[in-house]
């Protein structure tokens, strides 16, 4: 059985977006619905809160220094002095930012979803630091889990309903040849924010599954980590050798919450990550 410990044990309605910011040695979450950014230095267990003025998907760091938001109502910066504005600023009643991740390149690939999940009313979004926008994968209904092969080559994607990781091809920018790597059989939860090693393998955290998988580049699953709260939400690699797997969970829309529901659990020495690229911007 693998041995997870308690990172942060918090109370988070939404926890999310773990990501491990190597120039500060600390990991980065969220509780989206909470509107809090979170940081947990693990060499001195010191812990940091900002809280943000609407619901927060993402919070990723930039290349000198700060931070990209992935908000309600679009994309900002976060400067190393508290100062924000905005780089996208596009409001859609009803609409909230959800995951989001930093590709190869430097863009931010964003996406948002309907507050009421409707089928079909997110997308996904790639943004450069010069508030370039493109929309990459319309009509989503909540868009999750995004990441990136070792060779920048493939791209790995979670619409979470559907029950799929996909896997697409990448060159760059676009995308194509869109099919299944995973799907997620009926019981054991949905596909929600992922990861991808050094090995090529995507480890994905299961939402009512209380379980994090890791499957092979050719979707082969090869290890299940059990979780004792049911709502696992996202994972990524961190530390200073980048061994170690951080994982967020959630307690809303629970009766009845684990004890450790909304805390920031960590699997030491799981695997091996890839070095996550800052926003260029």
């Amino acid at each position: 059985m693998t041995r997870y410990e308690v990172a942060v044990r918090a109370r988070a309605t939404l926890g999310e977006g773990p990501t491990w910011d190597p120039a500060t040695g600390r990991l980065i979450w969220l509780d989206i619905l909470g509107m809090r950014i979170h940081t947990y230095e693990p060499a001195s267990g010191r812990r940091t809160v900002r809280t943000t003025e609407q619901h927060v998907g993402a919070a990723k760091p930039r290349s000198g220094g700060g931070l990209v938001l992935n908000l309600r109502d679009g994309v900002g910066l976060l400067d190393p002095d508290g100062t924000f504005r905005w780089l996208h600023h596009e409001p859609v009643p009803g609409r909230r930012a959800n995951d989001a991740a930093v590709a190869p390149d430097g863009s931010l690939w964003a996406g948002t979803m309907r507050y009421d999940e409707a089928p079909g009313g997110g997308t996904l979004s790639r943004l450069t630091g010069d508030g370039e926008v493109r929309v990459v994968l319309p009509g989503v209904t909540v868009s999750n889990g995004t990441g990136w092969s070792p060779d920048g080559r493939l791209l790995y994607y979670a619409d979470t309903p559907t029950r799929r990781v996909d896997v697409f091809d990448h060159d760059g920018e676009g995308l194509r040849n869109r099919r299944t790597l995973a799907e997620i059989e009926q019981g054991a939860g949905f596909p929600d924010g992922l990861t991808v090693d050094a090995e090529g393998c995507v480890w994905v955290a299961l939402w009512d599954g209380g379980a994090v998988r890791r499957y092979t580049p050719s979707g082969e699953l090869d290890r299940v980590i059990t979780l004792p709260t049911p709502r696992t939400t996202a994972c990524a690699f961190g530390g200073p050798d980048l061994t170690d797997l951080y994982i967020t969970t959630a307690r809303v829309g629970l009766p009845a919450p684990h004890p450790l529901s909304g805390s920031l659990l960590v699997v030491p020495g799981a695997g091996k990550g890839l070095p996550q690229p800052p926003f260029e911007g």
